[in-house]
């Protein structure tokens, strides 16, 4: 067993900590080898003090020097494909192939050069020259900022890697990760690849540097700290939600991704044209990896018939004959018995499972709910408790407009899908209810499962709080995301040898 350290300014060094942690294996339920410390304040003060002197070197740094460090780390990143495959299927359960190799880490070099693409053109920084005026701007780079990954994508969204990071980097700021303690090992990895990227493209030192995890207080007063100019988190609402009322109050941006149950609805005459279809479709999407997406298909709104009934008949014959997948922590499959035990308390009804275990490691039933539209109306709040996992509410509403007023009182959420026929029978409902959908989610679909999150510069990874923090923002999508941590910057009678490069003549 042994203690890892820390990144502090392109150097591995021991952490200054009273306590360590060990993340788990959770197909077997075990610890994994390695300890990681519990850093102190000692060590966010020691990384935000050199995060600021990177950030003296990048805001003023050619964005084809950002682009190199990316596409270094990319190419590092591959070169140890096989070794973070291993580690992250270790620590997360996530299946090696195709899940881990062949679709999250080819997904995050891509991220990767994308965001180094938006670097070295600059077209992000959206130059406008008013010459009449005399006054020109374009966005510039921010300051450091903290990125806190969250525990089911360690690839993809993770705090040394992921989306949040490579925006960052791209837009010319340091970054100072928070491993997930999930998948502390992986992060590292990831980090050792940045360090060796920095290193070969001349970086200054503290470009990347790692801290595997805080104290709550530790925690709140980093990402509210005068030298920290933004924060990336995806991870709990209760979590993401004092580390906001902390940057908040000391006027730090904070991006936050935290819940959404991603309502589906199912027309009837989708459901009279193509209803096994569609169940197939629907239990195949809400079971894929557990149900552990931030987009899972979570709660269904359909009309009361008797196709309707048939249809959740065979999508609960569906769930209870699937097999079950493993969770991802402990407190993953704590936190979803406990949420399915609140919404079955508040009236919902059993369908199939809810109940503890029954998979490899830790685990649990894949489950189906259901409750009636009136049922919802009455206490929204409770109905749309998030039960992050294998599991779905169906709401069956009486008519199409009480379907409008469920979605009237819904959160705000990522995703929002409409199934409709292809016939038209389906159009004056669709007409009477997209609008109100519309304004609830960040993404609406038709005709199609929320749960891929394609790589696109037209894709929208956020919504209405409390999805998110700020509904006008991308977590995915380059180059729109790079935008969440750049100032916009006006020069008013510059003269023209002055003026960022983007903005000359």
């Amino acid at each position: 067993m042994s203690l890892q350290k820390i990144l502090i300014a392109g150097t591995w060094r021991d952490a200054d900590s009273t306590s360590t942690f060990q993340s788990e294996n959770p197909a077997t339920e075990t610890a994994l080898p390695d300890e990681y410390p519990v850093s102190s304040w000692a060590d966010c003060d020691a990384a935000l003090d050199f995060a600021d002197a990177a950030f003296r070197e990048m805001r003023v740094m050619d964005g084809a020097k950002i682009a190199d460090f990316l596409e270094a780390m990319a190419t590092e990143i591959e070169s140890r494909k096989d070794e973070l495959v291993e580690m992250a299927n270790l620590e997360t359960a996530l299946p090696k192939a195709p899940r881990l190799a062949d679709v999250e880490l080819p997904r995050t070099t891509g991220q990767l050069r994308l965001g180094a693409s938006a670097a070295r053109e600059g077209a992000w920084r959206k130059p406008v020259i008013d010459e009449a005026a005399g006054i020109r701007s374009c966005y510039g780079p921010l300051g450091p900022v903290a990125v806190f990954g969250p525990n089911n994508f360690p690839f993809a969204f993770g705090s040394a890697s992921g989306g949040d990071f490579a925006a960052a980097i791209a837009a010319g700021n340091p970054v100072i990760a928070k491993a997930n303690s999930s998948h502390p090992g992986t992060t590292r990895i990831f980090a050792e690849c940045a360090q060796k990227a920095a290193e070969s493209t001349g970086m200054p030192a503290g470009i990347v540097q790692l801290i595997y995890r805080t104290s709550h207080f530790d925690g709140e007063k980093l990402v509210s700290d005068p030298r920290i100019a933004a924060t990336g988190y995806t991870g709990s609402r209760h979590a993401g939600l004092a580390l906001k009322h902390a940057a908040d109050a000391a006027g730090k941006q904070i991006f936050l991704e935290l819940s959404s149950v991603n309502p589906v609805v199912f027309l009837p005459g989708s459901i009279e044209e193509r209803g096994e279809a569609l169940a197939e479709e629907f239990a195949g999407s809400c079971l894929m990896g557990a149900g552990q997406f931030c987009t899972n298909p979570g709660m269904v709104l359909l009309v009361a018939g008797e196709k309707t009934d048939a249809f959740v008949a065979d999508v609960a014959k569906r769930f209870a004959e699937a097999p079950i997948g493993t969770l991802l922590s402990k407190s993953v499959a704590k936190s979803l018995v406990e949420n399915l035990g609140t919404l079955k308390k508040a009236g919902a009804e059993v369908l199939t499972g809810n109940s503890a275990g029954g998979g490899n490691g830790y685990s649990a039933a894949n489950t189906l709910l259901r409750v009636s539209g009136e049922q919802f109306i009455a206490d929204p709040e409770t109905m749309q408790t998030e039960a992050f996992g294998n599991a779905s509410l169906i709401v069956v509403a009486k008519d199409v407009d009480e379907v409008l007023a469920v979605i009237e009182a819904l959160e705000g959420n990522l995703t929002g899908c409409v199934y409709s026929d292809t016939a038209g029978s389906d159009d004056a409902a669709y007409d009477k209810i997209e609008p109100s959908l519309r304004q609830k989610v960040g993404r609406l679909l038709n005709d199609k499962m929320p749960t891929g999150v394609a790589v696109s510069p037209a894709m929208n990874h956020g919504g209405p709080y409390p999805a998110t923090a700020h509904p006008g923002h991308t977590a995915v999508g380059i180059p729109a995301s790079l935008t969440r941590f750049a100032a916009l910057h006006s020069y008013d009678n510059v003269r023209p040898h002055r003026l960022p490069a983007i903005l000359r003549d």
